[in-house]
C-alpha cells in the first residue's frame, strides 16, 4: 500500500493542503501517520477518503454532516460505493507505450524502474485499474500474435508480485459479505482474478480467492463449506462452441445454489445465452464495483435479523 506526503495528497485529490490540515485537525477525517523527519503520510485509504468527502460535498452535503457521520461510517460507504468514475479509470496510454518500449530488447532494470515509479506515487486500486490490468492485456495480446512467451510470463509475475504484497498488508474482514473468487478448470491466466480479489478486499468482503484451473467439483463443494454472498469467475479464454456449452450448464446449476457472475473476454463471447440464465456479465471494473456495493445492503440485513 502507497504512502503519500500532503502534497502529493493534494494533487491527486484536487484539496489545498490547508483544507486537508483543517480537516484532519478540527474534524478527524484522516489520521496520518508522521515520518522520522515529522512530515504526515498518507494511506491510499485516506486519499481515497478525501476524494469520497469531496465528491460528496460537489452533490450537496456539507463537511459538518459528513464529519457527524463518523470516519468509520464514512469509509464504508466509500467502500460500498463505485472507486472510480469512468475518466478515472482509462489506461495511462503513453505510460504503457514507455514500459513495453522496455520489453523489446528486454532492459529488466528500466522497465521495473518505471513501473514501480508508475505505481508508487497514486492509490493502489487506480494503479491496478490504469496501469497494472491494461499492462496485462497488452502482454497478453503480444503472446497472441506469437511474442516472447518469456517476456509475457516475466510481465505477468512482476504484476503478481504486486497484488499480492498489497493484498497482503489488508486487513480480513471475517464479518463481510463473503466472496469466492476463482477461474475453471483450463484457465490459467489469473491477474484479472486477482485484482477482483484487491478490489473485493478493500470494499470490506470476506474474500476467498481460489486461484486458476479450479475443476467444477472442487468450486461446488468449496461453495458448500462458506455459502457465499457471490461468486465470481474470470473467464479469460474463449472456448469451443461444445466446451462453452459445458461450462454453461455448470454454470447454471452453481447460479440455483449462489449469485453468480462472470467477466473476461470468455464470458461476453456467452453473453447472448448469458442473457437467458440467472447468470450475471460483468462487462468492465464499473460493473464490478456496481455488484460489489449491492453486497452490502444485502449482508447487512442478514446479519441483523
Amino acid at each position: 500500500m502507497n504512502i503519500h506526503r500532503i502534497h502529493r495528497v493534494a494533487k491527486l485529490t484536487g484539496l489545498s493542503k490547508d483544507i486537508i490540515r483543517v480537516w484532519e485537525r478540527r474534524y478527524g477525517l484522516v489520521k496520518p501517520s508522521r515520518s522520522s523527519n515529522r512530515y504526515r503520510e498518507y494511506s491510499d485509504e485516506e486519499v481515497a477518503l478525501l476524494r469520497f468527502v469531496k465528491s460528496q460535498m460537489e452533490h450537496g452535503a456539507t463537511i459538518g454532516l459528513l464529519a457527524a457521520e463518523g470516519h468509520d461510517s464514512l469509509v464504508a460507504r466509500m467502500h460500498s460505493a463505485t472507486a472510480f468514475s469512468p475518466e478515472d479509470q482509462k489506461p495511462h496510454n503513453r505510460l504503457l507505450d514507455d514500459l513495453m518500449r522496455f520489453l523489446d530488447p528486454l532492459d529488466k532494470a528500466g522497465f521495473e524502474r518505471k513501473l514501480n515509479g508508475a505505481v508508487a506515487v497514486i492509490p493502489f486500486e487506480e494503479a491496478v485499474q490504469r496501469i497494472l490490468l491494461p499492462l496485462q492485456q497488452r502482454i497478453g495480446e503480444l503472446w497472441h500474435e506469437g511474442e516472447s512467451v518469456a517476456v509475457s510470463h516475466y510481465v505477468t509475475k512482476v504484476i503478481q508480485q504486486k497484488l499480492f504484497s498489497v493484498m497482503n498488508q489488508l486487513p480480513v474482514n471475517e464479518f463481510g459479505p463473503r466472496i469466492l473468487i476463482a477461474c475453471l478448470a483450463g484457465e490459467v491466466h489469473e491477474i484479472s482474478a486477482q485484482a477482483i480479489a484487491y478490489i473485493a478486499a478493500t470494499k470490506g468482503c470476506h474474500v476467498y480467492y481460489l486461484g486458476p484451473n479450479l475443476p467444477y467439483p472442487d468450486l461446488l463443494t468449496f461453495c458448500e463449506k462458506i455459502m457465499p454472498n457471490l461468486v465470481v469467475l474470470s473467464l479469460t479464454t474463449v472456448q469451443p462452441a461444445a466446451t462453452a456449452l459445458q461450462q454453461l450448464q455448470a454454470l447454471e446449476h452453481l447460479a440455483t445454489l449462489w449469485p453468480v457472475a462472470v467477466g473476461g473476454q470468455g464470458a461476453q463471447a456467452m453473453e447472448d445465452h448469458l442473457r437467458h440464465t440467472k447468470i450475471e456479465l460483468l462487462n468492465d471494473l464499473t460493473a464490478l464495483h456496481s455488484r460489489l456495493g449491492m453486497l452490502f445492503p444485502t449482508h447487512r440485513v442478514a446479519t441483523h435479523s
